[in-house]
């Protein structure tokens, strides 16, 4: 059993069929079969699946591309420009507030998807109709939200790489102030929000894993016994695998985990704590 890696082409994410009986090899175009409709794709790499892990989300390749459906798919990519514009102009001529994102043919030009995005809900039953007495096909407008939008144009986040929504990301996951909070990262929203204006996809990356770490080490504000004495714990540098604590001295000192047998060793024996803690 082998799977085969498949691109759907730009701003599509790519997806695993099964080759059956095709013999596959990068670079290949081929016709499958997607959750709307037929698309044309292009064979990034074939690979072994012994275990069939992801036999659950397998598509089904149809046939290998035909030059008539490479034709009808430049014909589609036509039509998509052509549909963009029309559709400005007429959003323009009937002053409706909407930022059209991306223009979708299917396969068999049975049916023209317009994303957009809106403030709020808009009336586009006059723009519809124009759509509709200009192409002679079914139209449908689709409301999508800013995460979307960005997903579908694609950019370069503030790391410098492509975003991973455009890239790899197959869903929006939730993502709270509270992860940012929890990795002791800044509250600048500019630092912590995509260029689509919410907060970043990538820090829930790693949010479980700070989760784990804090669940094995006593809280901000105990107070443990260090190689210099006591102290209370004021905050943690979990990259560093530090912890700094105030003294009874007011003197702030930075011990590792190790120091304080925390982390993987026993952890350190907690005094009572004060009235501060």
């Amino acid at each position: 059993m082998s799977l085969a890696k498949i691109c759907l082409g730009p701003g599509n994410h790519c997806c695993l069929a099964d080759p059956g009986p095709l013999s596959l090899k990068p670079e290949d175009r081929v016709v499958l079969e997607h959750e709307s409709g037929l698309k044309l794709g292009r064979v990034m790499g074939v690979y072994p699946d012994p275990d069939m892990q992801f036999a659950h989300r397998l598509k089904s390749l149809v046939r290998l591309a035909t030059p008539e459906d490479l034709a009808q798919e430049e014909e589609n990519r036509l039509l998509e420009q052509r549909a963009l514009q029309f559709c400005q102009d007429r959003v323009e001529a009937h002053r409706l507030p909407i930022y059209l994102v991306q223009v979708e043919c299917l396969f068999d030009a049975s049916k023209i998807v317009f994303y957009f995005t809106a403030p709020g809900r808009v009336d586009f039953r006059e723009l519809v109709k124009d759509l509709v007495q200009e192409f002679r096909t079914r139209i449908e407008l689709r409301q999508i939200g800013v995460r979307h939008r960005a997903k579908m144009v694609g950019g370069l986040g503030i790391c410098g790489r492509c975003l991973c929504c455009a890239s790899f990301l197959r869903d929006f996951e939730p993502v709270s102030v509270r992860m940012a909070k929890e990795q002791q990262l800044s509250l600048n929203p500019n630092k912590i929000s995509g260029i689509c204006g919410r907060l970043m996809c990538c820090l829930t990356y790693e949010y479980s894993s700070y989760q784990d770490l804090r669940k094995s080490l006593p809280k901000v504000g105990k107070r443990l016994q260090a190689p210099d004495g006591e102290g209370k714990i004021i905050r943690y540098n979990f990259i560093r695998e530090t912890v700094t604590m105030e003294m009874e001295d007011r003197r702030e000192v930075e011990f590792s985990f190790a120091e304080l047998g925390l982390g993987d060793a026993a952890p350190a024996p907690p005094v009572e704590p004060d009235s501060e803690a």
